[in-house]
């Protein structure tokens, strides 16, 4: 149970939700859109890359499971508690996938994740996605702070948050189970007023 706040909360309830999820640009031809039912196997094959298993235990099993989680992203966003984006090219072809999860409309948090498949890799898909993802949070939407962690381990993901604009914030001990056991965490975050 959460007890009402007794200040205004910092994202008004019906702001996400008033609309459709948006659409972003991340400069050049690097656009963020919702997930069509047409990238069911592009999404399941992505989770077959052992970069993307390294470091993410929770993956679909099927296309139907696939078609489940996107559901439950539309549900998500109609109840402003998340957004789940396709990193795309003009749209098309999916490049990885960025979320805003974990919202907390009242204090103004939610949490940011991401994945790219190979082929994207190093071209700064990531990073500029994040960025569009946060400006547009912090900014048009009135977040105060977005967080992300990610294994110590991960230094691809380290150098995507800090090319974003998420400093580093400390180090949360074994605070995720991996496949191969638990790691250390460590926490980024880019707030309201952040370069």
């Amino acid at each position: 149970m959460r007890f009402p706040l007794s200040t205004p909360p910092a994202v008004p309830a019906g702001t996400l939700a008033v609309g459709p999820q948006p659409t972003l640009t991340a400069g050049g031809d690097l656009v963020l859109r919702p997930w069509r039912e047409s990238d069911a196997a592009t999404f399941l094959a992505a989770y077959q890359d052992p970069e993307i298993r390294r470091w993410h235990t929770r993956r679909p099993a099927s296309e139907e499971q696939v078609r489940e989680w996107f559901a439950f992203y539309r549900r998500a966003w109609a109840q402003e508690t998340a957004a789940s984006w396709a990193m795309t090219y003009g749209g098309g072809d999916v490049l990885g996938r960025m979320v805003l999860g974990g919202m907390d409309l009242g204090d103004g948090v939610a949490v940011c994740a991401y994945w790219v498949v190979p082929a994207a890799r190093g071209a700064g898909v990531a990073s500029r996605s994040l960025r569009a993802v946060s400006d547009w949070a912090l900014g048009e939407v009135g977040f105060h702070r977005l967080e992300l962690d990610h294994s110590t381990r991960n230094h691809a993901s380290c150098r995507v948050a800090v090319k974003a604009g998420f400093r580093p914030e400390g180090i949360r001990r074994n605070a995720a189970v991996h496949d191969d056991g638990r790691h250390d965490m460590e926490v980024h975050a880019r707030v309201r007023g952040d370069d």
